[in-house]
């Protein structure tokens, strides 16, 4: 009997999800902690992360990065301008990264020191939303400059976003950003969840951003996503978001 694509992308999900809790548990006994950054390419999540790496090495808190990419090695050479420890990850076509590919890192490579691994995901609010890496916590990212109604268009990334990190804000207001919309969307998918208002020109919410991540590392509560991954995929529906409904 043939295996339907849904069955075969609900196996390697559910292989995704132990690797994942494997991973989770690895670095919690090392004292570390894993932050998946997802977002759309150009969102400006490279530049922020550097900041957030260069403000961590300037304070001494061990931090490394892995940053994921289908060609180049561009983003790993801006982020060690940083000081911190960084590698690039080549997905050679996937459009996301998988717990599989971070455990190789994490064994072969990762400081035994480390506190937070910063994991740069692929440029892509769909794919990478699905997959678990281990995180401790998930930041969504989105500049001013992709219009407000983003959160809207992807559900399932800001649905499962413990924190949510608005870039280029200096930009805001030529693009005609329409900020209380965009705040109003993300509640919508995601009520609760925190939104940190960056500029990595001016290193405005750079510290803010690394204070959230060290909270969640040092066991701090973490907002609850309505559609945060859960073993088997199962996921609670956001408010005014159920099939066929919009408000």
């Amino acid at each position: 009997m043939c295996e339907s694509m849904d069955d075969v992308t609900q196996a390697v999900l559910v292989k995704n999800d132990g690797l994942a809790a494997s991973l989770r548990d690895e670095l919690a006994r090392r004292g570390a902690a894993v932050v998946n950054l997802l977002s759309s390419p150009g969102s400006g999540k490279t530049e922020l992360l550097g900041q957030v790496l260069a403000l961590a090495v300037e304070r001494r808190i061990p931090v490394a990065a892995l940053t994921a990419d289908l060609a180049t090695e561009n983003d790993a050479h801006r982020l060690a301008r940083s000081g911190a420890p960084v590698k690039q990850l080549l997905t050679d076509g996937l459009c996301h990264l998988e717990a599989r590919q971070l455990t190789g890192h994490v064994h072969s490579w990762l400081p035994e020191d480390t506190a937070v691994l910063f994991v740069e995901n692929v440029g892509n609010l769909v794919c990478p939303a699905a997959y678990d890496l281990g995180e401790s916590l998930r930041i969504v990212l989105m500049a001013v400059t992709e219009g407000e109604d983003k959160p809207l268009k992807y559900p399932t990334a800001f649905g499962s976003a413990h924190l949510v990190v608005l870039t280029k804000a200096d930009l805001a207001e030529p693009a005609a950003f329409d900020e209380a919309a965009f705040a109003a969307h993300v509640q919508r998918v995601n009520p609760g969840v925190e939104v940190v208002r960056t500029c990595a020109r001016d290193g405005a919410g750079v510290a803010t951003v690394l204070e959230r991540v060290l909270a969640a590392r040092d066991g701090a509560p973490v907002h609850r996503p309505p559609l945060a991954p859960h073993p088997h995929r199962h996921t609670h529906q956001a408010p005014g978001l159920a099939a066929g409904r919009v408000s």
